[in-house]
């Protein structure tokens, strides 16, 4: 383990919260069964940390049994363990993050998937609490029977009011739908996205911005007024176009100007993010030569226009927003390691000084700060640590560790995450990143190509808990950022990894192909797994080169694009999903379910029954035409678990089981099915 060299060592308040994180329910179930896929399938203990306005508290969400979360607090300075006061069981709300009102209260993102008995649908909602757990408060609208249709969005906070001095009062946008109680002052006919400032205590609330039926996002200044307006309108069929229209306000004025259109089908036009009064921009992100870029754009009427930070090699794809007014104070990029550009010079000083006082912690992050911003909660993590929050003191010069995030992993070596470039078939220099176990010497190993989900997404240098237990258990792991991920550019993006899928499956399996050339992989114990469309990537890449890979396993793959398109027929985004996916000529030669003849290995599937990204009937589908045409397959199924698999034992269950069922199909053993 490498240790932060910090200029005070922690109070005894805070040694008492550090060790704690320890002796949450995740980390007792540890020390009772010590081994890889125990230590690296545990969900982190602290899945989100956050400081009082007044930096006298703490708080923090752990992981409770199965998918259920706890909401602890402690007191800087005080001698005593963490205390519990909010827990959800996971059946199906969960905790996301959990952020202070006032330095007496909280508000809580809850979440969850249901089944409605035609399909499973997302929710979300807003409490609120004290900190000893009194006077709850549901902040999101409540339906009654009054009400027309359901609302799956409950609010959420855009501005935390610090300037104003009402404790326990945010400004939130919140979804209103039709209410029609004839003869009631409280009935409306209204419908669409509000903004209004609710009393969390009292539930009060004051109308700032009326129901909009085409508005889907509003944006202040953190200050608590409304700068920034979103509208949508949909097609004449009721379904999204992709394209929204924003509009500003001047300082003072309540009238709306154009500022911008944005394509999300094209990720392009000017896209805003956050206000900054006191320059009196907006920033936001825009493409430049095919990548994305930051700009700010002034909002006094000239709507001047200046680049703030771009690359020739990769989307500038973060902004960087601080203080409990959130304002933006830098932007991030991915080349090989996430880098932050500071353009407050306070701040940068800032981070230079963070990164200087903890040598070892490449990744460095501001996760909270007071409302005088002199006392900041930073967290600080690397490829082979799983990171640590700290407590600056600005004024006293001092930084102390308070919670560890996976506490059990904190003296175990993990690997070093190494980016590389190998070359696809067409000479493409494709950028991964390669984790070899600990203390090998990197020839002749079993071996892993790990696609990544999305396919809008990509992988980027950091702690993986997937990763790093396979490097555990002996396995080279190679990340291949394959021609179909983003960040890069449009050129790189393509058509995305499905309609562009013969370039990226090639791309995924040169990977493989290069592990073998390299001397790095075993060709006889070389084998793919993935998760989401990384799944995808493993069963088609079986499908593409039937000898390559010895063993497939794939976590809730999507098997068959024509039942991932019928899954988005209720909802409003149908055609733009449809043409994400391509046509039904794409569907049939790039759904591995109707090639699983052609698959010549073992292949495991694991998957929830709750999952609403990719229906459980994408993996049923595949271990029945896999058995049907006499493939080894197995699939384990959970019944209440969703796309994300957040519960402990399952996650142990899938590790286990898939370094077991790679294991014995590189031997050539006979895999369990059962």
């Amino acid at each position: 383990m490498r240790k932060a060299m910090l200029r005070s060592g922690a109070s005894a308040a805070l040694a008492i919260l550090l060790s704690s994180a320890g002796l949450l329910p995740a980390g007792a179930a540890l020390a009772q069964q010590p081994d890889n896929a125990v230590l690296f399938g545990t969900r982190p203990g602290v899945e989100h940390a956050s400081l009082s306005p007044d930096g006298s508290r703490i708080a923090f969400i752990a992981p409770h049994k199965g998918q259920g979360s706890t909401l602890y607090h402690v007191g800087i300075g005080e001698e005593a363990a963490p205390k519990a006061i909010y827990r959800v069981e996971g059946k199906p709300e969960r905790l996301s993050r959990c952020d202070w009102v006032s330095n007496e209260r909280l508000a809580c993102r809850v979440y969850g998937v249901v089944d409605d008995g035609k399909e499973i649908v997302p929710f979300n909602r807003m409490i609120a609490l004290n900190i000893d757990g009194s006077n709850p408060k549901l902040v999101s609208r409540r339906d009654n029977a009054a009400t027309y249709g359901r609302a799956f969005y409950g609010g959420g906070v855009i501005d935390w009011l610090p300037d104003q001095g009402n404790e326990g009062e945010v400004m939130m946008q919140r979804y209103q739908l039709p209410d029609d109680r004839i003869g009631s002052l409280v009935g409306s006919r209204e419908q669409g996205l509000t903004v209004e400032r609710v009393n969390t205590s009292t539930l009060k609330a004051t109308l700032v911005e009326r129901p909009d039926p085409t508005a889907v996002e509003f944006i202040t200044d953190g200050r608590g007024t409304v700068r920034i307006r979103g509208v949508s309108p949909r097609r004449g069929d009721g379904y999204n176009t992709g394209v929204t229209t924003y509009s500003y306000r001047l300082p003072g004025d309540k009238d709306w100007k154009r500022l911008s259109e944005h394509d999300s089908t094209q990720n392009s036009g000017f896209s805003p993010y956050a206000v900054d009064p006191v320059e009196n921009v907006v920033y936001g992100f825009d493409k430049l030569n095919g990548r994305l870029a930051l700009y700010k754009i002034a909002l006094d009427g000239s709507l001047a226009r200046t680049p703030v930070l771009n690359r020739k090699d990769v989307d500038v794809d973060g902004l960087v927003q601080i203080g409990r007014q959130q304002r933006p104070v830098g932007a991030s990029f991915i080349t090989d390691i996430r880098e932050v550009v500071y353009f407050d010079p306070e701040i940068s000083r800032l981070h230079k000084s963070l990164s200087k006082a903890l040598p070892g912690k490449e990744l460095v992050y501001i996760a909270d700060t007071t409302s005088d911003e002199k006392k900041v909660l930073v967290w600080a993590g690397s490829d082979d640590s799983a990171g640590t929050y700290y407590l600056l003191d600005r004024t006293a010069k001092s930084m102390s560790p308070v919670l560890a995030v996976r506490p059990a992993l904190e003296d175990v070596k993990l690997a070093e995450v190494k980016p590389i470039q190998y070359p696809a078939a067409d000479g493409t220099m494709i950028p991964g990143y390669l984790t070899l176990p600990p203390g090998s010497n990197g020839k002749n190993l079993p071996a892993i190509v790990l696609p990544h989900g999305g396919p809008s997404a990509r992988d980027e240098w950091g702690f993986d808990w997937l990763v790093q237990y396979f490097a555990a258990q002996g396995y080279a792991v190679l990340q291949p950022n394959f021609r179909g991920s983003s960040g890069y550019g449009d050129a790189w993006f393509q058509d995305n990894g499905f309609r562009s899928w013969k370039t990226a499956i090639g791309d995924v399996n040169d990977a493989g192909r290069w592990l073998v050339k390299q001397g790095i992989a075993d060709p006889k114990q070389l084998g793919i797994v993935g998760w989401s469309y990384g799944g995808y990537a493993a069963l088609q890449s079986a499908v593409v080169d039937q000898g390559l890979f010895k063993g497939v396993v794939a976590i809730a793959p999507v098997t068959d694009l024509d039942r991932l398109r019928a899954q988005t027929r209720r909802w409003s985004n149908r055609f733009l999903a449809s043409d994400f996916i391509g046509g039904t000529d794409i569907a049939a030669e790039a759904s591995p379910a109707r090639h699983a003849q052609q698959i010549k290995v073992p292949v495991l599937l694991f998957h929830g029954g709750m999952d609403r990204n990719v229906h459980i009937d994408h993996s049923k589908m595949m271990a029945s035409r896999l058995q049907s045409a006499g493939k080894p397959n197995r699939l384990i199924t959970w019944d209440n678990l969703d796309h994300y698999l957040e519960d402990s034992e399952a996650r142990i269950t899938m590790l286990r089981t898939s370094d077991e069922w790679l294991k014995a199909a590189f031997a050539g053993k006979p895999v369990p099915t059962q």
